[in-house]
């Protein structure tokens, strides 16, 4: 019971992060999005590698690079995780920093249907009749958003399948949460490494340029983005997987409210209806899902 307390309370944490990042970067709406994500990665990488040897875990580290190069089908796998990871990064910081925080909000709430089409369509599984419901009630608010749109949501949809896709190649890579950031990041860091220099080659350099909030908060960017992977770790470990598909709301909850309150971001009757679809859905997906692990755990009592 303790260390299920533990769980709740560090996964909770970590998703109020993520649903307060549109603050963060919002803060940081003055520098490119491109530069945000090159210094993102780049501080990510640094500050978790620090965090990996202050925990004297560095051997490990050398061992799961070792393991992954052995094993080359890994190692590609997750080198083209860690290039999706980075397209959801940018789409991200991209649409907070230009004003469509509630397409993000949307991307993640769909997320989770993603997945699970996912898991259809590449490993195989079924889905009950009632959760097939809950798939074309999603899909209508999608719908219902690209009518008041005029245009397909581009941003929600772009997170929701990056995500998906990524979370999809990571569930065959058996990898440690921190340890597997360092690695993803060591991916991208030449190209971010290249990109500064060519900023400064340019003379377009916000880092250590502006001022020097603007630089703290671009280093900071590394903390933000490790700090809530350890804590969903630990929290991951913990609890119930179905009480992990729960808490994820909470981060697309709070970017919903700071777009709507914070941002005065438009959230009409067509954006009360076509969220109202999906949340309705993930209801239903929710309940399925409590239900079934009910029947399995009774069966195995």
């Amino acid at each position: 019971m303790q260390n299920e307390r533990k769980g709740i309370i560090a996964a909770l944490i970590a998703y109020m992060c993520w649903g307060l990042f549109p603050l963060y970067w919002k803060a940081l709406a003055g520098v490119g999005s491109e530069e945000i994500l090159a210094s993102r990665v780049i501080w990510s990488f640094i500050l978790t590698l620090l965090f990996v040897i202050f925990i004297r875990k560095s051997h490990a580290l050398v061992r799961d690079v070792k393991a992954l190069w052995q094993h080359q089908k890994s190692f590609w796998t997750l080198m083209l995780a860690a290039y999706l990871i980075m397209v959801n990064w940018y789409l991200y910081i991209w649409a907070v920093n230009h004003n469509h925080i509630l397409e993000t909000s949307l991307g993640y709430y769909l997320n989770p249907i993603v997945s699970i089409l996912l898991g259809i369509i590449f490993l195989k599984e079924r889905l009950s009749k009632i959760q097939l419901i809950a798939v074309a009630i999603a899909l209508i608010g999608v719908v219902i958003m690209m009518v008041n749109y005029g245009r397909i949501p581009y941003v929600s949809l772009g997170l929701a399948c990056s995500f998906g896709v990524y979370g999809l190649l990571k569930k065959r890579i058996k990898l440690d949460a921190t340890r597997g950031l360092i690695i993803e990041t060591a991916f991208v860091l030449p190209l971010a490494l290249l990109y500064y220099a060519y900023l400064a080659y340019e003379g377009k350099m916000a880092f250590g340029m502006v001022d020097w909030k603007t630089t703290v908060l671009l280093i900071g960017g590394g903390a933000v983005t490790s700090i809530p992977l350890v804590l969903f770790a630990i929290g991951a470990q913990n609890i119930p997987l179905y009480l992990v598909g729960f808490i994820q709301y909470v981060s697309p909850t709070l970017t919903l409210l700071i777009g709507v309150f914070v941002y005065g971001e438009t959230f009409g009757s067509t954006e009360l209806l076509s969220f109202g679809f999906i949340w309705v859905a993930l209801a239903i997906f929710s309940v399925t899902t409590i239900l079934d692990v009910r029947k399995h755990h009774h069966k195995t009592v």
